[in-house]
């Protein structure tokens, strides 16, 4: 009993002493710095080795420039514990009083301690680099590396020279760390990727570009095939990495994953062409039976998009020679779930859809599997119009799911079922708790739709204009282009001048680039810049007008303005990241 008493008083003085750093902390972050020491002194009492409390109080005194008892505090703990850091800490307060030659005076003493014993490297360099003293920490660390070979501080010295400016400098390192510690690489990528994402210069895209090909040349390893092929990848030029792939394929023929994977973010980015390229190249060097159907699945997906009325004959006749090739198992769900989505949402033809995902059912599969058949089959009932079955069915993966991203894809859905068949109070409840999801885009889309309801029910409690937009929302959904158009017109026509007007011309906008006339989709969306400068659809419409501007009519410097307004005005958006992208090509940023 006793020791359970004095376990529980140790455990609330620790849990005390933590709630007065939390304080102390609340006051240095309001500059409350008198306050703050005085809480940070008590603490290192009851503390005595409390080295963080120790160093927020001496940068309290230095605040309110009580170097002198700043200086007490630290001579008296170097006698007490003999770290040598503290060097580096007396010297920074002799730097801040502008006595350079003290401080150099205890730099070198804390330089020197590195000599006597090289262990020391670690702390002294790393107090130098808390301080910026960046060119001291490259010091300390190239002395530490000169006594004891062992020691390898690449990592370290090509952050210090990326914050000397010298980038060239901190690539070189970076790329000779990685290679001599190569379980290391997603570190090194992933300080690669800030200057790749933020406002590089193009020099260093262009050194790094550069630096990869030399490795590349000069060693065959194929670490640096991959390491180039990385860096293709976050250009977005998924043509020269497949190069680079099929080089690595060469010397290593059983790994398909990398190649699988380019092909997905080259069908992702619609660089159709080279998707198409990755994929045959898989379907003509793999035996693989699930390597093989995933590639026709992404194959036959693409064709289907780009298909006319004209060519379903010849895409049918194709999903089934795949299916009878590949058989109805487990194995070739996906194919299925294809084959049904096309026969519905193509053909129009919803019984043999669901009847084929009804069968697909039947099988043994895992939750994920039945999950994504059950989805499809409710969208085909919502095709249907038969929302409250396909309701049950997004309910179904709902509570199965609760945590996982199909669940909540299957929430959004269930939602928007209800938006469509006109439950709007139903609909808007559930938007709200989605629009805090942890994926942005059904956060965003469910933000856009809360928003539409709450605008339009506010301004008109009928609704009337709410209704007429569901309905040409869901011609959309059935891809029924010419009604949803009408429908969008007439909302355009009655309805001028109502909340309801921002979010009709973004629709219509839409509507007329999917029928390829583009000047009028930029009619639009310039409507809704001109007349909507408050909207949330603003961003929407810059970066869909750049789209058109670079992919459509190739003027550029109309395309690099409008990116330029999601770039510095909307830096929130979900195409933001996309945007400056795009922004930083046209501007020749990448030199690729």
């Amino acid at each position: 009993m006793k020791s359970f008493f004095c376990y529980i008083t140790l455990l609330l003085s620790l849990t005390v002493f933590s709630q007065n750093e939390q304080l102390a902390q609340n006051y240095f972050d309001r500059g409350e710095f008198e306050k703050a020491i005085a809480v940070y002194e008590d603490v290192i009492k009851a503390q005595p080795y409390n080295y963080q409390a120790f160093q927020k109080a001496i940068a309290c005194y230095q605040q309110l420039k009580q170097y002198d008892k700043a200086e007490t505090v630290l001579l008296d703990r170097l006698q007490k514990v003999r770290q040598d850091n503290l060097y580096v800490e007396i010297g920074y307060n002799y730097q801040l009083q502008k006595n350079q030659s003290k401080a150099d005076k205890y730099y070198q003493t804390a330089l020197d301690k590195i000599k006597e014993n090289p262990n020391n490297v670690y702390g002294i360099a790393y107090a130098f680099e808390q301080k910026v003293l960046v060119e001291k920490a490259i010091q300390a660390y190239e002395i530490g590396k000169s006594l004891n070979p062992a020691f390898n501080f690449d990592y370290q010295l090509a952050l210090l020279q990326g914050q000397l400016g010298n980038m060239e400098g901190m690539t070189d390192k970076l790329l000779d760390y990685a290679f001599a510690n190569q379980a290391n690489l997603p570190m090194v990528q992933n300080q690669l990727m800030r200057f790749l994402n933020e406002d590089a210069q193009e020099s260093f895209n262009a050194y790094l570009k550069k630096a990869l090909l030399i490795r590349t040349q000069k060693n065959q390893d194929i670490f640096w095939n991959q390491f180039l092929s990385w860096y293709f990848v976050q250009q977005k030029d998924y043509g020269k990495a497949f190069i680079q792939e099929k080089a690595i394929f060469k010397r290593n023929p059983d790994n398909f994953f990398n190649i699988i994977n380019l092909a997905k973010l080259a069908i992702d980015e619609n660089e159709t062409v080279t998707a198409k390229e990755i994929l045959n190249f898989i379907l003509a060097n793999t035996q693989d039976l699930e390597l093989q159907m995933e590639a026709h699945y992404q194959l036959v997906g693409m064709e289907i998009e780009k298909a006319t009325s004209k060519e379903y004959p010849a895409i049918t006749e194709k999903l089934d020679l795949l299916l009878k090739k590949y058989g109805i198992s487990p194995y070739s769900i996906q194919l299925q779930i294809l084959k049904a989505h096309f026969t519905a949402f193509y053909l129009k033809q919803f019984e043999p859809a669901k009847q084929m995902l009804a069968t697909a059912l039947e099988l043994p599969l895992n939750k994920y599997q039945k999950a994504e058949i059950k989805s499809e089959l409710a969208d085909v009932l919502m095709l249907n119009e038969k929302f409250n079955q396909a309701i049950i069915y997004y309910g179904q993966i709902e509570d199965d799911l609760k945590n996982d991203e199909a669940g909540h894809q299957a929430s959004f859905k269930m939602a928007k079922a209800s938006y469509y068949k006109g439950d709007f109070q139903w609909a808007q409840q559930q938007f709200k708790v989605l629009k805090a999801s942890s994926s942005q885009l059904i956060a965003n889309d469910a933000l856009e739709l809360f928003l539409l309801i709450s605008d339009n029910t506010v301004e008109d409690s009928t609704q009337v204009a709410l209704k007429k937009f569901a309905k040409a929302d869901f011609l959309m959904y059935q891809n029924k282009t010419t009604e949803a158009l009408v429908q969008f017109q007439q909302i355009l026509e009655q309805h001028k001048g109502q909340s309801i007007e921002d979010e009709t011309l973004l629709k219509v906008g839409e509507l007329f680039e999917k029928q390829n006339d583009f000047q009028k989709a930029l009619t639009m969306y310039q409507q809704l810049l001109d007349h909507h400068k408050e909207s949330i659809y603003t961003d929407e419409a810059l970066f869909y007008a750049a789209e058109i501007y670079r992919k459509q009519l190739q003027d550029n410097e109309k395309a690099k303005a409008l990116y330029e307004k999601v770039i510095f005005n909307h830096q929130d958006s979900i195409h933001f990241v996309e945007a400056r992208a795009n922004f930083r090509k046209l501007r020749g940023d990448t030199n690729l």
